[in-house]
This record gives structure tokens, sequence and C-alpha cells, in this order.
């Protein structure tokens, strides 16, 4: 197991720890994350109601609505991402990271993909995109009612795509902190939950390579 330098030790002690990622990228991260399960919950949930009843629209409403504080937040990141100033990670070159990094981009490409389908398909149903009954989109291009369908049904297995694919991306995250130990998780925790984490880990503030 590697040993930190006294200037490393220094540098962790006074919270500058460039093996964690910054405020903003853990905000971007959990938010994105929390919307994707709470998008394809509504989704699932609306399907046991009969259609046309005040709960199953409503549950849509609200589906639409955080559809399109996605569609924000994915635009946001993305400007971060390649905008100048983000703490950037030390990189690693192996399988494992470039492995990482594909799956990493092609959510990113997915979830742009899931919510320009969810809003055309919203708009070939010939209904505007509200956001919590403060403000609507019109539609910008004339669908047609028959292209409904078609959009539906590839919004719904992109979706699906991205929870499978998010899944393991997640199930890989718990295989990296608890059997390879290099304390991935802790990388991505916020300041009180991470030095939570911090007090467990058995090589705390460092991250060790191990593929």
């Amino acid at each position: 197991m590697p040993t930190k330098s006294a200037a490393e030790i220094t540098r962790i002690a006074a919270g500058d720890d460039r093996l964690r990622y910054d405020g903003l990228e853990m905000l971007f991260h959990w938010t994105t994350a929390v919307l994707v399960v709470l998008l394809y919950l509504l989704s699932q949930a609306w399907g046991f109601l009969p259609r046309g009843t005040p709960i199953r629209l409503g549950l849509q409403s609200v589906h639409v609505s955080l559809g399109l504080l996605l569609a924000l937040v994915i635009v946001l990141r993305i400007a971060w991402r390649v905008g100048p100033g983000r703490r950037v990670l030390p990189a690693d070159t192996g399988l494992v990271e470039v492995a990482s990094k594909l799956v990493q981009y092609t959510l990113y490409g997915l979830l742009v993909v899931v919510t320009g389908l969810g809003f055309c398909f919203r708009w070939a149903q010939h209904d505007p995109l509200g956001f919590f009954h403060l403000f609507t989109i019109p539609p910008a291009y004339p669908f047609s009612k028959d292209q409904a369908h078609l959009l539906g049904d590839l919004h719904y297995w992109v979706a699906t795509a991205i929870i499978v694919l998010a899944a393991g991306h997640a199930g890989a995250a718990l295989f990296h902190h608890y059997i390879l130990r290099d304390d991935v998780l802790w990388r991505m925790l916020p300041g009180r939950w991470a030095r939570r984490a911090e007090r467990h880990s058995p090589d705390p503030r460092t991250v060790v390579k191990r593929l």
C-alpha cells in the first residue's frame, strides 16, 4: 500500500484533496441520479392507473416537469465538463478506466436522447411541455399523432437502457469501494458523509489503484 508524503498529508489535512470531486460535480451527479430514478418510477406508477384519471394525468404532468428539470441539469453539466476551471481527477489508462469512461459518456448521450424523445413524444400528442404549472413550452415541430406511438416506444426503451446502465455503473462503484477498497464512493460524497465514510476506510483520503 503506498504511503503519503508529509506534503500530501499536510495538503489533505488543510482540506485540499484533489482526489475528490468538487461540490458542483457532486451536485450534478446526485441530482441527475435522483431525477432519473424519480422519472422512471413515475412512468411505472401511472401504468397501473386507468387512462384519463386525475391521478394518472397528475403523475404524467410531474414527469414532464421533472424531465424539463433534467434537461436543464444535463445542459449545465455538459457545459461545466467542457468548460475551464473544473477539477480533473488523476486519470487511469487501464481497461477498467476506459470501460468506466465509455459507460459514462454513453449515459450522457442516452440522457440527451431520452429527454429529446420525451419532448417530441409530448408534442406528438399535441400537448405542450408544462413546468409545474409555471410556464409551458409549445410544440417546436408539427409532429403527427401517427408518430406519437413510435416516439413513445423509443422514449421508453432508451429510458430502460439508462436504468440498466446506471445500475451497472452503481454496481461497479460498489465493487470498487467495498472489494477493491479504493474509496471511490467517498470521492463523490459531500463533506459530512465523506468524513463519516473516511473514518471507516482502511486507507482514508486516498485512492489506491488496484487495476
